[in-house]
């Protein structure tokens, strides 16, 4: 079997935040059973147990949500305990969180670091774009909650990176956030393009991306990446590592850019288990962790033929020239159409490799012959 890589949302849709283009509360929303609550202990110790027993190699445990430290500290101390208890087959373990940063304490970042979690880190840019849509409880703004989080990671030196939704708000206002994450010292981004809601709604009118600014976006952002490239002083962003490594022959580790859904493992709260993050809908559970063992969710998933149905790209997707590095994107952002899918920011990546794929290309080939 492959490493095996496994989400827990073990405060399910619960969260401490009202951020406006949450996706995740967009899909608790759709479901018939909401918030399903902090995952029980019983259930925890199953879905740590039942992934060691099935990993090879490596088993990788990523905690989000909602917010999953709403599950508290204790929880993944006890989460870290059960990971000794069952690691027979002395597989290498990686822990990752994901957070919007609100209830970070030196607490919790001692116990991060100790613990060599990869923490990633929600922050919408500077303060200005951050707070017109990352609100708490009480629809104030809380970029200096996360930020002062963040000065928190580096003094534990906790190993994180940024994660910035590209927004109405974030996508034309670009230079100045990456002059600022430079200044600041984060030289690990992801850059994630904000999702329409599943019934898509006029609160895209707020924040959502229209094809063209998320192309401009994607321009910009490496123009200022490409610069520092030439000088070597260049952050790590995802995104473009990607492109350059698919260039180089070799395998994007963001499903988004293989163009295929990956073999995902989204475990709810209540040990359910989905195939994908964006698809925690009712009718597309594959078992639950309480019952099922990893090889009978497995084959639920076969089934399912839910990897298969994201291979549905138009014959016009497939005969673009940028195709080899695109891939079509991802199947959330998919529109069908006839003759097949196409995803609703083709236009944007067609501005943006139009502008920058020589330049990708070029960067690949000089790391070929270095390497």
């Amino acid at each position: 079997m492959p490493a095996l890589n496994v989400m827990i949302k073990p405060a399910s849709g619960l969260c401490n935040m009202r951020c406006t283009y949450c996706f995740y509360t967009d899909e608790v929303n759709h479901r018939k059973m909401g918030n399903l609550g902090i995952m029980s202990p019983e259930t925890l110790e199953n879905v740590i147990r039942k992934s060691l027993e099935f990993a090879e190699g490596v088993c990788t445990f990523a905690f989000q949500g909602g917010e999953p430290t709403l599950a508290g500290l204790a929880y993944f101390e006890r989460a870290v305990e059960l990971e000794k208890k069952y690691n027979r087959h002395s597989v290498v373990i990686q822990n990752a969180l994901q957070t919007n940063g609100y209830l970070l304490d030196e607490e919790w970042c001692r116990f991060l670091g100790e613990n060599h979690f990869l923490v990633g880190l929600s922050i919408d840019g500077i303060r200005c774009t951050h707070d017109s849509c990352r609100k708490d409880k009480q629809g104030e703004g809380t970029f200096a909650k996360v930020f002062s989080s963040a000065q928190m990671l580096k003094d534990h030196k906790v190993d994180f990176n940024v994660l910035t939704v590209v927004n109405k708000k974030t996508a034309p206002r670009i230079h100045r956030i990456y002059q600022q994450y430079q200044k600041w010292g984060f030289s690990f981004q992801q850059y994630i393009a904000c999702l329409d809601a599943l019934d898509s709604s006029a609160q895209k009118e707020a924040y959502g991306l229209e094809p063209e600014l998320y192309g401009q976006f994607l321009i910009e952002l490496f123009e200022l990446w490409y610069a520092d490239y030439q000088k070597g002083t260049q952050p790590y962003i995802r995104q473009f590592e990607n492109y350059i490594g698919i260039l180089m022959g070799g395998y994007p580790d963001a499903c988004e850019q293989n163009g295929v859904c990956g073999l995902q493992n989204v475990v709810e709260a209540d040990g359910s288990v989905y195939p994908c993050d964006f698809y925690v809908l009712d009718g597309y559970s594959i078992g639950n962790l309480n019952e099922d063992s990893f090889g009978e969710i497995y084959e639920k998933r076969a089934a399912s033929g839910f990897v298969e149905r994201s291979q549905n790209q138009s014959g016009q997707c497939k005969d673009c020239r940028y195709y080899s590095v695109c891939r079509g994107g991802c199947r959330r952002n998919r529109v069908e159409e006839a003759g097949g899918a196409v995803n609703c920011f083709c236009r944007s990546y067609q501005m943006f490799f139009d502008r920058c794929y020589d330049r990708l290309c070029l960067i690949a080939e000089q790391l070929s012959h270095r390497y």
